[in-house]
C-alpha cells in the first residue's frame, strides 16, 4: 500500500497554512506578504519554528479565512488516507491578537461539519498555548462553551520548557468535569517528568509526542502497560533536531517495547508533508509494511470514536490491504 488508511491525532490545522494560502489571505486582509523563500523551513530548534508560525498566523483574520484553511487541510488529508482526523486548533494566538471566537470556531467548525457530512470521520481538539499562561488557559476555556458542539476535547501545545503540565491541572480538571477528552503535548522538549506529570497531574489520555519518555525504562512499561497512546510525528521530529534523523526515530523502540504509537504530521506546511509523507519517510528509514500497519491499526485504536466506529475504521484499512 503506498497510501495506508489511517486516524491523524496529532495535526494541527495552523500548521496545514502553506505558502500559497499564507499569500492569499495577506493579500485579502491587505497585509503585506511574507517573505516565502523556502530557507524559511530550517529551524535551528522549536522556538524558531514556533516564531515563523505565529508570525504567519497574522494573516488569517476572518471566518472564511479558518473557514478555507480548514478546508484545504481536510482535503490533503483524504488525499494522504486519513479516514478518521482529530485535529488540533489555537484559539488563544488568534484572540491575542484581537480576533473574535466566533470567527476561529465558526470558520474552522463549518470546514469540519461540511467534511463529516462529505463522510470523513473528523473533530476538533481546542489547545491551550502554554506559554501564554494559565490565566489565558482559563479565560480560552470560559470563552468556548457557546461553541461546544464544534469540539470534543483539550489539549496543550507550543513550548513546554518551563511550562509543566501541573500548572494547567486545575484547568484540566474542569474540561475533565464537562465531559471534554484530554490530551497534551510531552516529551518533545521536556523531559520524562513532564510526560510522567501529563498523566498523573492532567490525567491525559494521550500523550503528545511522547518521544522523551523513552529515557525512563520504568515510564516506558507504564505506558506500555496501560496502552497510553504516544503520537509521534517523525518529519516534525527531525525538522526540530528532537531526533538525529529518521534511522534513530524512538518509534521503532516504541512498537518493539508494546507502546501504543502512532503516526501524524503535526504542522505538515512546515514540516515536509502529510501523514503520507511520514509514512513515506519510516520507509526509507527500514520501516516495514506490517510497522506501518501496525501504526495504524494503534491510531485507530488510540481515537476518541465508539466500538462501532472503530470496527470502521479497521475496516477500511482491512480492504486496502486486500487491495
Amino acid at each position: 500500500m503506498d497510501v495506508i488508511p489511517t486516524a491523524e491525532l496529532h495535526l494541527h490545522v495552523e500548521g496545514a497554512l502553506d505558502p500559497e494560502l499564507l499569500a492569499r489571505f495577506a493579500r485579502r486582509n491587505g497585509i503585506a506578504v511574507p517573505d516565502l523563500d523556502p530557507g524559511r523551513y530550517v529551524y535551528a530548534d522549536l522556538q524558531q519554528f514556533l516564531d515563523l508560525r505565529d508570525s504567519d498566523l497574522a494573516v488569517m483574520r476572518t471566518e472564511q479565512d479558518f473557514f478555507e484553511l480548514a478546508e484545504h487541510y481536510l482535503a490533503q488529508a483524504r488525499a494522504a488516507g486519513v479516514v478518521r482526523a482529530e485535529s488540533f486548533i489555537d484559539p488563544m494566538v488568534h484572540l491575542q491578537r484581537g480576533v473574535p471566537i466566533e470567527a476561529v470556531m465558526d470558520g474552522f467548525g463549518a470546514a469540519f461539519a461540511a467534511a463529516r457530512a462529505d463522510g470523513l470521520s473528523c473533530d476538533l481538539i481546542v489547545c491551550f498555548t502554554r506559554d501564554l499562561g494559565a490565566d489565558a488557559a482559563q479565560a480560552t476555556l470560559d470563552a468556548v462553551p457557546p461553541f461546544r458542539d464544534r469540539f470534543i476535547g483539550v489539549g496543550l501545545d507550543s513550548a513546554e520548557v518551563g511550562w509543566p503540565p501541573a500548572l494547567f491541572a486545575d484547568i484540566y480538571a474542569r474540561a475533565a468535569s464537562e465531559g471534554l477528552r484530554l490530551v497534551a503535548h510531552a516529551g518533545e522538549e521536556g523531559g520524562p517528568d513532564y510526560v510522567r506529570e501529563a498523566l498523573d497531574a492532567l490525567h491525559v489520555e494521550r500523550v503528545d509526542h511522547g518521544l522523551r519518555a523513552m529515557e525512563d525504562p520504568d515510564l516506558v512499561a507504564r505506558i506500555a502497560d496501560e496502552q497510553v497512546a504516544l503520537t509521534v510525528c517523525p518529519l516534525s521530529n527531525v525538522a526540530l533536531r528532537a531526533v538525529p534523523d529518521m534511522a534513530a526515530h524512538p518509534v521503532f523502540a516504541m512498537l518493539e517495547q508494546g507502546v501504543r504509537v502512532t503516526v501524524s504530521s503535526d504542522d505538515p506546511a512546515y514540516f515536509g508533508g502529510g501523514v503520507d509523507e511520514n509514512h513515506a519517510a519510516l520507509r526509507r528509514a527500514g520501516a516495514t509494511e506490517e510497522q506501518l500497519v501496525a501504526l495504524a491499526r494503534n491510531s485507530f485504536d488510540a481515537a476518541f470514536v465508539d466500538d462501532a466506529e472503530r470496527a470502521r475504521l479497521h475496516a477500511a484499512l482491512d480492504a486496502a490491504r486486500r487491495g
